[in-house]
C-alpha cells in the first residue's frame, strides 16, 4: 500500500504539509495542488465571498484557462448534471454566477433562500488526480466538498501546494503514524476500573481515544465497540440518533463481560465533521432521510476510513475481536486491515419518536443489520 513505500520522515513531512494546507483552506485561502506538470490552484466554493473570489480571480490571470467549479458526483446528480460516474466532476463558471450563487452552490442548505438557477454545464474532462485531491483536501479541512479551481504553470509566490499523489494517500499515511500519547485512569459510571489511552499523528492533528475497560485478556478474542464521536448524541442526549445510548451501553456491558474496549474515533457524523453534520441535519428537517442528506451535501454515504481503529487495536496488543456492531462495513473494515473478527455481537436500543425514521434509512439503505 502507499503508506509503506514512505519513510518515517517522510509520512511526517507529508501530514505537516497536508495539514498546514487545511488550515489555509479552513481560513477560506487558496491553495494548489499538482501532478506531473499539472498545477491546480483552487479554493473552497463556500469561502467564494466578493473579495475572496477577487483575489482568486487576480491569482488566475496567468492561468492555461479560464476558472472551473469542482464538485463531487454525488452533488452532480442533485445538480441535475450527469457525471458519467465520475467522483469529481469539472462545471463551468457561468457569467451570471455571483458570490452568492457560487456559496449556494455548495451548500444545498442554502436552496430555499437562494434558489439555484443552472443549468449547469459539465465540462467533459475526466476526473483526475489533482481533481480529487482539491476536493480532498476541502474535506480534510471538514468543510463543503465544492470548490473553484484553475489550472495553470507556476503556483503563486507565498501559496502552499501539496502533491495530489500524497493528499490521495492521506488516509492511510495518517492511520500508520498513530502513536500513544497519554495513558490514564478514569473511573466511569458504568465502569469504574478504566483507563483512557490517547493516540495522535506524530504531526499532530486529529486525537482518537482507547477507552480500555478491565484487563482484556489479548491471548483471546476481546470484546470491541468502534465509536464515531458524536457531540450532539453523545454529550448533549440529542434524540435524533441513538448514539448516546451505544456509547454508555457499550461501556456498561463491555464491564458486565469482564473487559474490553470502546475506540472512541474522531470522525463526527460518519466522518463529514460536525457542522457538516448540521447542515444534514437541516436538510433533514426539509424532508430528507440521513442518506439523501449527506449526498446533497455532496459526500459519500459514509466518509469514515476504519484503519485507525485497526491501528489502534494493533498497538493495544490486540488482533481478534468480538465485534459490537450493526454495521457489516465496519466489520469488514477491520478485516481488510488484518483484525480477526471473529464474531459480530448485536448492540441496538429501542427506538423513540425522533429517531425511528433515522434507524429505518440505516436498515434499508446503509445495510445495518436491525
Amino acid at each position: 500500500m502507499f503508506a509503506y513505500m514512505k519513510t518515517m520522515s517522510d509520512q511526517n513531512s507529508i501530514l505537516l504539509q497536508i495539514n498546514r494546507v487545511a488550515d489555509d483552506l479552513r481560513r477560506g485561502w487558496p491553495a494548489a495542488v499538482q501532478s506531473g506538470d499539472t498545477h491546480l490552484v483552487f479554493m473552497p466554493l463556500e469561502f467564494a465571498a466578493r473579495d475572496m473570489l477577487a483575489q482568486f480571480d487576480a491569482f488566475g490571470e496567468t492561468s492555461r484557462a479560464a476558472p472551473f467549479i469542482i464538485v463531487t458526483g454525488r452533488r452532480a446528480e442533485t445538480l441535475k448534471v450527469a457525471h458519467k460516474g465520475w467522483s469529481v466532476v469539472r462545471l463551468r463558471r457561468e457569467g451570471w454566477m455571483r458570490a452568492v450563487d457560487f456559496e449556494a452552490l455548495a451548500d444545498p442548505t442554502r436552496d430555499l433562500a437562494t434558489p439555484l438557477k443552472g443549468p449547469y454545464s459539465r465540462i467533459d474532462h475526466e476526473e483526475s488526480p489533482v481533481d480529487q485531491a482539491a476536493v480532498k483536501l476541502v474535506k480534510i479541512a471538514r468543510l463543503l466538498p465544492a470548490v473553484l479551481a484553475f489550472e495553470t504553470d507556476t503556483v503563486p509566490d507565498g501559496m502552499l501546494s501539496v502533491s495530489a499523489t500524497d493528499v490521495l494517500g492521506f488516509d492511510e499515511i495518517q492511520a500508520q503514524s498513530l502513536r500513544q500519547v497519554a495513558s490514564a485512569k478514569v473511573p466511569l459510571a458504568g465502569a469504574e476500573n478504566t483507563r483512557l489511552v490517547s493516540f495522535r499523528p506524530l504531526t499532530g492533528g486529529i486525537e482518537h481515544m482507547a477507552i480500555v475497560i478491565g484487563d482484556p485478556p489479548r491471548h483471546e478474542p476481546v470484546l470491541v465497540r468502534l465509536h464515531s464521536e458524536c457531540f450532539t448524541g453523545d454529550l448533549l442526549g440529542s434524540l435524533k440518533c441513538d448514539c448516546g445510548e451505544q456509547l454508555r451501553g457499550a461501556i456498561k456491558a463491555i464491564d458486565e463481560n469482564g473487559g474490553g474496549v470502546v475506540l472512541y474515533l474522531a470522525q463526527e457524523g460518519r466522518g463529514i465533521g460536525l457542522t457538516s453534520k448540521l447542515k444534514a441535519y437541516a436538510l433533514q428537517d426539509e424532508g430528507f432521510d440521513t442518506v439523501d442528506a449527506n449526498t446533497r451535501l455532496g459526500f459519500e454515504v459514509d466518509e469514515r476510513d476504519f484503519g485507525p481503529a485497526a491501528e489502534m487495536l494493533k498497538a493495544l496488543g490486540i488482533e481478534q475481536v468480538k465485534l459490537m456492531t450493526n454495521n457489516p462495513n465496519k466489520v469488514e473494515g477491520l478485516k481488510a486491515r488484518g483484525i480477526n473478527v471473529v464474531e459480530r455481537v448485536k448492540h441496538a436500543f429501542p427506538t423513540n419518536p425522533h429517531n425511528i425514521g433515522y434507524l429505518q434509512t440505516k436498515k434499508d439503505k446503509t445495510g445495518h443489520l436491525l
